[in-house]
């Protein structure tokens, strides 16, 4: 037997030998452990009292597994002081995406009151089913739920057993709501931080079933001891449809309402399918 084989061999029995014993221990008490410990791999703490990131980058758009769009982008997100007690659904962030090298000549904004694209002509008020998506995949981010969600009255963790995802061993975890939704997520054993992630929904109008999966990787810190994955990949399907490679991540930085709201002089496009009305400064 050649060396290689025989490392190989001995790889796959630890693996399995690892996978064995995390199957003995298919608990509650289980599952939410490896919730705690992905939230300390995360910054614990410090991940929590996070208040706002900026993210640069390069996005990737796919279709049907061939690139439709390539743009550098920056993404603004701020998160919203939760309300004591902890409300289902609370809509704790907002958002701006901004596109392009230098002026930001194309950004959209997500706040609680809606969704809406700024060019030069003005704004439009993003069509409901699209903010819908929006904020049911933010509901679904195992991300935000660790940052926003945890005390969410309802939210329980069931141990879902153990696998393989880029030959690494994972504990896997369904996290679900009090309104059942149900995101699988797969954390590494060795970092505890979260690599995987997995959705379904039905399509409102053929009501077949839409499978999304997220893939974390690359993770860094972000300041203080805050990790943050740095690549994205998006699958939906099964197939590749959005990958993001951030150049820079960086955290309180004091973003302010302006970033999320807008101006008074902002020139409104009526949207034929939107009844989104995002408030103005």
């Amino acid at each position: 037997m050649s060396r290689s084989a025989f490392l190989s061999i001995v790889a796959f029995a630890s693996i399995a030998s690892t996978l064995a014993t995390a199957q003995q221990e298919r608990t509650p008490k289980a599952a939410a452990k490896v919730v705690q410990d992905a939230l300390q791999a995360l910054g614990g703490d410090k991940f929590l009292a996070m208040q706002d990131r900026v993210e640069e980058g390069r996005f990737y758009a796919f279709y049907r597994e061939n690139l439709s769009g390539m743009s550098r982008a920056k993404v603004y997100t701020r998160y919203l002081l939760a309300p004591e007690p902890m409300k289902p659904n609370f809509f704790g962030i907002r958002e701006r995406r901004a596109f392009g090298k230098k002026n930001e000549d194309y950004f959209v904004v997500y706040n609680e009151l809606g969704g809406y694209e700024i060019t030069y002509k003005g704004a439009k008020p993003l069509d409901k089913p699209v903010f819908d998506t929006y904020q049911e995949t933010l509901f679904h981010n195992v991300l935000y739920t660790f940052r926003m969600r945890l005390k969410e009255p309802g939210l329980t963790f069931d141990p879902a057993g153990v696998d393989i995802v880029e030959n690494q061993p994972c504990n896997v975890v369904d996290i679900v709501d009090s309104d059942n939704r149900v995101t699988k997520v797969w954390f590494h054993q060795s970092t505890k931080l979260p690599m995987k992630q997995y959705w379904d929904r039905r399509d409102p109008k053929t009501r077949d079933r839409i499978e999304e999966v997220t893939i974390f990787d690359k993770y860094r810190d972000i300041g203080g001891g805050v990790m943050w994955p740095f690549v994205i990949r998006r699958e939906r399907n099964g197939e590749r449809n959005f990958e993001m490679f951030a150049d820079s991540i960086s955290i309180n930085q004091g973003l302010t309402d302006e970033l999320f709201t807008l101006s008074s002089d902002v020139k409104m496009i009526e949207s034929k399918g939107s009844n989104i009305r995002p408030g103005k400064k």
